[in-house]
């Protein structure tokens, strides 16, 4: 039975968790730049953050599901990472959020804010295979799916897998490659299979890709089709850190890397762990009023006056195994409003178009995507 939220004064029940106020901004701490937080000073007192909310939520409802040790393997995670990475906890979080969703990943960032490092320390945590493709321009498709070899002793065909058969698959600069070797990713993104020579090879699970790009320097790149972005669950903007952090880095390693070479990161986190914990996020409750949340935030992206190309059916599941992964890492069996709102411009960033004259006034999808989030009515 759906928990009520407010009585009839429209005041917040003392039982039930409240919901951010329609006009709330929802990209607090997820705005594009991961690493700049606005001073303490200049927020309202009653501008509370999601994290304040879900910790009200936490407080007011126990799960009903034990989600310790969901907490505990992702708090592990996040502790090897702090190792090296200073910082970037928003980043992180939605990257915990796509590995418990199932779900590959694009970091968008100017060249130096640790987009690989922070991809490449993921990995590390999880005791799973990993690999690292760097595209190029002269980058082929069998440079990254493999390519069969003929045994002449044996007269015939061996398939030999590329680098694209890992667990973990960090492609740097992915944006370099021509469009014929992007077009090979087309099929292991969505189906997890490979077909060679009218063979099919299985990926294992799990199977995470995780992209980067620059957005800024554009010489020797391509664009990434929109059929290839839409495999993405979430595009990330990374941002340069705030003054206290990059004051934080020049200390570390002003002193050697702070004694914490990356070899220190260790796994954490094996397989059947991660296996284990996505069924834990599956299993997560939804009421009926936020499968239709989620459904009008989306509808709207294909109405609105801003927009080229709306978001497909895809961003709808995007943000429904999003959000119920977020609600299981923030200690909840409950998906909330607040977690949808909370993902709604990662999960459609990169799913939109603007219309030409949006463009030409600077608009950016970013602010789009919010105005859909405040326009439509929060459920109660």
């Amino acid at each position: 039975m759906q928990p009520q939220l407010f009585d009839e004064n429209n005041q917040p029940a003392t039982t039930g968790p409240q919901p951010a106020a329609e006009n709330a901004d929802f990209s607090s701490g997820l705005a594009d730049d991961f690493g700049a937080t606005p001073a303490a000073s200049a927020q309202p007192v009653a501008a509370r953050s999601l994290a304040d909310a879900d910790a009200d939520v936490t407080t007011a409802f126990a799960p009903r599901v034990d989600l310790s040790t969901l907490t505990a393997r992702t708090d592990a995670v996040r502790q090897q990472i702090a190792q090296v990475i200073v910082g970037q906890q928003d980043l992180l979080e939605l990257l915990l959020v796509a590995l418990l969703a199932d779900g590959h990943v694009l970091l968008e960032g100017v060249p130096g804010v640790a987009k690989t490092l922070t991809a490449k320390l993921l990995a590390r945590t999880l005791d799973v295979p990993f690999s690292r493709i760097q595209f190029t321009p002269d980058l082929m498709p069998a440079d990254v799916l493999g390519t069969s070899i003929f045994r002449p002793a044996q007269g015939d065909f061996e398939f030999r897998p590329g680098p694209i058969f890992a667990s973990v698959v960090l492609i740097d600069e992915i944006n370099r490659a021509p469009a014929k070797t992007q077009s090979a990713l087309f099929e292991v993104m969505e189906e997890r299979t490979v077909t060679q020579d009218g063979t099919p090879h299985y990926m294992t699970s799990p199977f995470v890709v995780l992209a980067t790009q620059n957005p800024v320097e554009q010489e020797g790149t391509y664009r990434l089709p929109e059929a290839q972005l839409d495999r993405f669950l979430f595009k990330l903007n990374v941002g340069y850190p705030t003054l206290a952090e990059e004051v934080q880095i020049l200390q570390g390693h002003h002193s050697g890397f702070g004694g914490t070479p990356l070899e220190r990161v260790q796994a954490v986190l094996s397989a059947p762990d991660l296996a284990a914990l996505r069924k834990q996020v599956g299993a997560q409750r939804v009421e009926a009023n936020v499968l239709e949340y989620i459904a009008k935030i989306v509808g709207q992206t294909r109405a609105h006056k801003a927009l080229y190309l709306g978001a497909s059916p895809r961003a709808s599941l995007a943000l429904l195994n999003g959000a119920k992964a977020l609600a299981a890492l923030r200690g909840r069996d409950f998906v909330t409003p607040e977690d949808v709102q909370t993902l709604a411009a990662p999960v459609l960033r990169h799913r939109i178009m603007l219309t030409p004259e949006r463009e030409m006034e600077g608009g950016t999808p970013d602010e789009v995507v919010k105005a859909i989030v405040q326009s439509v009515e929060v459920p109660r």
